[in-house]
């Protein structure tokens, strides 16, 4: 508020938050007691001379659109969708739309300015053809009775594009398909499609490590090291248990079966028998973290059963050192059970040995 200004306050005075102005003054620093330093332009501010109303708020916003830099409030994503309009406007929406921008200008620069690709769009509406997922289905108007298919990738059109003689394609493709929700995908998504002809594995693993180090080093200034770990899939499913490990954590699989040769369990005995394993995994502070109805029978155990595991027993290191266990699964051989797992792992106390597991293989 400026009293030295009794025209322009009598127009602010009235506004509500996020109304559209225009305004006309001199741009000058704060003083001293008045700088916002939660804000990037809280070292300034506008004497003005002339304030025009472009258009007012005239009822109280769904959630606040403008707040410091430093505030990181999350609101419920319905109402967020709801007003779509308003949740774009806020800067963590505006920073990661930017983001996405710069990866595919920089992504795109790459191929075409180092490597020769043509960047070549294929076709949306086309005949349905087998693939991981539903298509989503596009009734013809003009041919009644028939339908289009949305893509689910451009896989035929980018062999075709092989054949015909382009050599290196790639494409930012939009691609549909009919499936469930799931963390890390929805319906209508965009992927970078590439292909090269006459290339070998090594040459194509190489190109995309080399495009990965490059467009973090440019877009977030991070340095990535040249040569990536690589693992089989065979060995993934091995240690990991799955296809797509997050090594950050490096929670791997040990192979418990030899613990549990000629065990008197028969859960576990039959298992052996008839070619399955038997893994463990140590999960550094998960004694704290998971309580025992988590395992038997709760988030944890149903997470498990989603993954192909039958039965999650368990064993648990507290901070005083001691070990408890589900004895409904082991009733016999207890402490050497409990020795011969500890061996497996260099455990901290705290520690949870738990998903011990048995699935065929």
């Amino acid at each position: 508020t400026l009293p030295e200004y009794p025209e322009v306050y009598a127009v602010v005075n009235k506004l509500r938050v996020e109304s559209v102005v225009s305004v006309e003054g001199v741009v000058r620093l704060r003083p001293t007691e008045s700088i916002n330093a939660d804000m990037s332009t809280g070292a300034i501010e506008v004497a003005a001379d002339c304030v025009s109303v472009l258009n007012s708020v005239t009822r109280s916003l769904p959630f606040p659109i403008t707040t410091a830099d430093t505030v990181k409030e999350k609101f419920p994503e319905e109402v967020r969708l709801r007003f779509r309009v308003l949740d774009l406007r806020r800067p963590q929406m505006q920073s990661n739309l930017r983001l996405r921008h710069k990866v595919i200008k920089h992504i795109r620069r790459y191929l075409e300015d180092r490597h020769d690709f043509v960047e070549i769009e294929t076709p949306i509406l086309s005949k349905s053809t087998p693939e991981g997922a539903r298509d989503y289905l596009v009734p013809s108007r003009v041919q009644p009775g028939t339908c289009f298919a949305l893509p689910q990738s451009p896989q035929l059109f980018k062999q075709m594009l092989m054949a015909s003689g382009f050599e290196k394609y790639f494409q930012i493709a939009r691609c549909f398909r009919d499936e469930d929700l799931r963390a890390d995908r929805q319906p209508e998504f965009t992927q970078l499609d590439m292909e090269i002809a006459f290339t070998s594995m090594e040459d194509m693993l190489n190109l995309n490590e080399e495009l990965m180090i490059h467009i973090f080093q440019e877009v977030g200034d991070i340095k990535l090291p040249k040569c990536f770990p690589r693992l089989t899939y065979t060995e993934a499913m091995n240690r990991y248990g799955t296809d797509r490990p997050d090594l950050r954590f490096d929670w791997e699989l040990k192979d418990a079966s030899d613990v549990f040769l000629g065990s008197s369990f028969k859960v576990f005995a039959d298992t052996l028998e008839n070619g399955g394993v038997i893994k463990a995994l140590c999960v550094p502070g998960g004694a704290k973290v998971f309580s025992n109805t988590d395992l038997k029978k709760g988030t944890v155990y149903a997470e498990a059963s989603k993954a192909g595991a039958k039965g999650l027993p368990f064993l648990k290191v507290m901070d005083n050192g001691k070990r408890k266990i589900c004895p409904c699964y082991v009733r016999q051989n207890y402490k050497a059970w409990q020795q011969m797992i500890c061996y497996l792992f260099v455990v901290p106390q705290g520690s949870l040995k738990e998903l011990v597991r048995w699935c065929q293989v």
